[in-house]
C-alpha cells in the first residue's frame, strides 16, 4: 500500500485584508466588499456581527464605524508573491492554492530539520521575522486535512500519519464547502465528518453521484489531489518612460524595441514564453489606455513592436473626428508598459528535429502580411449565433483569440440550417427577381409571391424555393427587422440566397 503524501499547508489569515491594509493583523474593523457584498472581514469586525456574504447595508447595520474598501483579488495574488518567493527560498517546492494559502511536499524539509514539528516551527519564525507573525501551518496526510489543522488555533499543528479520519471527525460538514450536498447532509442529521464517513459508501455513491463519494473520501482523510510545485512567476512587467511626450506611432515603436528585448529575456530567464501581453500606453494628460493581445503561438520581440504600434494607430482612428495632424490625435505618450498576462514553458515551444512544420511557417508569412496591412489587414472567420448570415460572421483580426458576441449553440428559430452559404454579403447587395413579364416579384402578408420569379439581374431563373418570413426582435422601436428568406439557381448554376423586405430584393449570400 502506498503511503499517504504528507504535505505541509502555510495559511495566512485574512489575507485579502493584509493586501488590502499593507499591514499585519491586529487591523480595524474593515470588510472588503464586491458587487455589494461582504468578501472578507477583519477579526475585528467580527466581533460585531460582521461577516462574509451579507449585504453592505446589513454589515454596515452591525457596526455603523464599518470601512469599506473595494475587493482586488489581483492586488492580493501581486502582494502574495514576495511571500511565495520567500518560502521557496527556504522550501523549493512551494504552490499556490490561492492568495494567502500555499501548500509544499513535507518530507524534504522535514528530513532537513529532523522533524515535522521543527520544520512548521522553523518556517513559522523565518515567516514572522520577515512580518508575518499571523501564519498558520498545518501538516497532515494531504492539503484538505492540512489546510483543516493549519486554521485550528496553534500557530502549528501536526495531525499523525494515517491519523486523518480521527482528526477530521468532530468537524462540521461545513468544512467540505458543498452548500449543495452539506445542506442535505444537515437535513438528513448527518452534522459531523465522522458521521458522513460512517454512511454506506454504496449509499453515498447512489444519492450524491460521484460528487458525494469524493467528498466522503476527503471526510474520510483520503486525499488524492495533486501536488505540481512550480516556482513562482518573477515581476515579468517592464516600462519604459520618455522624457518628451512622443506623438508619432512610428516614434513610439522605436522607442519600445529595448523594452520589448527586455521582457523576452526576463522570459527567456523563467524559461517561458507569452502567449498573451497587455499593452498599457499613458497619455500627457494622465490617461491610460490599456488593451490585451492574444498570439497563435508564442510573442517575440517585434511582435510586441507591432502590437504597439497597431494601439497606437487604432488609437488615433478612434480619437480623430476632425482632420488634425496624425501624429497627436491620440495625445502624447509618455509611457508605455508591457505586462504578459499569460505564460506557458519554453519547451512546449522549441521547434522540432528537423526544423519548424508547417503550421509555424504558415504563421510567420501571414504575420509578415499583417505587419505590412495593419492590425486589420488579415482576419479569421468565426461563427456566431444569429438569425442573418452577416450577425453569424465574426471577423477576427490574425493571432486574437475569436469572442462570439452570441453562442451559435442555442437553437435559433428562423436561422439558416446548414449547408450555409460561402460568400456573405456585408452590406447586403441590392438585386431585382422579376416576373416572366419583366415586373418586380412581391410578397404578399400570407407569404403568398405575386408572380413565379423568371430572372435575378437580368439572369434566368432554374430553380427557386420559398419565401420563409423572418421577424426578430418584435419588441424593438419599429417593429424590428423582418422579411421573406428565398433561395434561387440561375443558369449560371449559382445559387443565391435572397430576402425581400417591402417591395426591394437583397442578395444576403451566394452558394459556391
Amino acid at each position: 500500500m502506498n503511503e499517504p503524501l504528507r504535505v505541509l499547508v502555510l495559511w495566512f489569515p485574512d489575507w485579502p485584508l493584509r493586501a488590502a491594509l499593507g499591514g499585519p493583523p491586529p487591523h480595524p474593523p474593515t470588510a472588503l466588499m464586491q458587487a455589494n457584498t461582504v468578501t472578507a472581514c477583519t477579526a475585528s469586525a467580527r466581533e460585531h456581527g460582521v461577516r462574509a456574504g451579507q449585504r453592505r447595508r446589513e454589515a454596515q447595520g452591525r457596526l455603523s464605524s464599518l470601512q469599506v474598501l473595494p475587493h482586488d483579488p489581483a492586488r492580493d495574488e501581486r502582494a502574495f508573491l514576495p511571500v511565495l518567493q520567500l518560502i521557496e527560498s527556504h522550501a523549493p517546492g512551494v504552490t499556490l492554492l490561492r492568495p494567502g494559502l500555499a501548500v509544499l511536499r513535507a518530507r524534504g524539509i522535514s528530513r532537513y530539520h529532523g522533524g515535522e514539528d521543527r520544520a512548521s516551527a522553523a518556517l513559522a519564525s523565518v515567516l514572522a521575522e520577515a512580518g508575518f507573525p499571523e501564519v498558520r501551518i498545518g501538516v497532515a496526510d494531504g492539503p484538505f486535512t492540512a489546510e483543516i489543522a493549519a486554521r485550528g488555533p496553534s500557530p502549528c499543528t501536526v495531525v499523525p500519519a494515517g491519523g486523518a479520519k480521527d482528526f477530521l471527525a468532530p468537524f462540521p460538514v461545513q468544512v467540505l464547502r458543498d452548500e449543495q450536498i452539506t445542506g442535505l447532509l444537515l437535513r438528513l442529521g448527518v452534522r459531523t465528518l465522522g458521521e458522513f464517513t460512517a454512511l454506506p459508501a454504496v449509499d453515498v455513491r447512489d444519492r450524491f453521484g460521484e460528487h458525494g463519494a469524493r467528498l466522503q473520501a476527503l471526510a474520510a482523510g483520503a486525499d488524492s489531489r495533486p501536488l505540481s510545485p512550480r516556482p513562482p512567476d518573477p515581476e515579468l512587467a517592464r516600462q519604459i518612460e520618455f522624457e518628451a511626450p512622443l506623438g508619432g506611432a512610428d516614434q513610439v515603436a522605436f522607442a519600445v524595441r529595448q523594452t520589448a528585448d527586455a521582457v523576452l529575456l526576463g522570459l527567456g530567464e523563467a524559461s517561458t514564453v507569452c502567449t498573451e501581453v497587455r499593452i498599457d500606453l499613458t497619455d500627457d494628460n494622465g490617461h491610460v489606455f490599456s488593451r490585451t493581445w492574444l498570439h497563435p503561438t508564442c510573442f517575440d520581440a517585434s511582435d510586441l513592436v507591432d502590437r504597439v504600434r497597431w494601439q497606437l494607430e487604432a488609437l488615433a482612428a478612434e480619437n480623430a473626428k476632425a482632420p488634425v495632424d496624425e501624429a497627436r490625435a491620440f495625445g502624447g505618450i509618455v509611457a508605455v508598459r508591457i505586462l504578459p498576462v499569460a505564460v506557458d514553458d519554453a519547451a512546449h515551444h522549441q521547434p522540432g528535429l528537423f526544423g519548424s512544420g508547417t503550421d509555424e511557417r504558415l504563421h510567420h508569412a501571414v504575420s509578415r502580411v499583417q505587419t505590412m496591412l495593419g492590425h486589420q489587414g488579415v482576419v479569421t472567420a468565426a461563427l456566431a449565433g444569429g438569425r442573418w448570415l452577416a450577425d453569424r460572421q465574426v471577423l477576427t483580426p490574425w493571432g486574437e483569440r475569436a469572442v462570439a458576441p452570441r453562442d451559435p449553440a442555442p437553437p435559433w428559430p428562423g436561422s439558416l440550417p446548414d449547408p450555409l452559404p460561402a460568400e456573405v454579403f456585408r452590406p447586403p447587395r441590392p438585386l431585382g427577381l422579376r416576373a416572366a413579364g419583366g415586373d418586380t416579384i412581391s410578397i404578399d402578408e400570407r407569404g403568398t409571391l405575386s408572380a413565379a420569379p423568371a430572372f435575378i439581374d437580368g439572369t434566368g431563373v432554374l430553380a427557386w424555393a420559398g419565401p420563409w418570413p423572418v421577424h426578430e426582435r418584435r419588441w424593438a422601436a419599429g417593429g424590428g427587422k423582418r422579411g421573406h428568406r428565398f433561395q434561387v439557381v440561375d443558369d449560371q448554376d449559382r445559387a443565391w440566397l435572397v430576402f425581400c423586405t417591402g417591395d426591394r430584393w437583397w442578395a444576403e449570400g451566394r452558394y459556391r
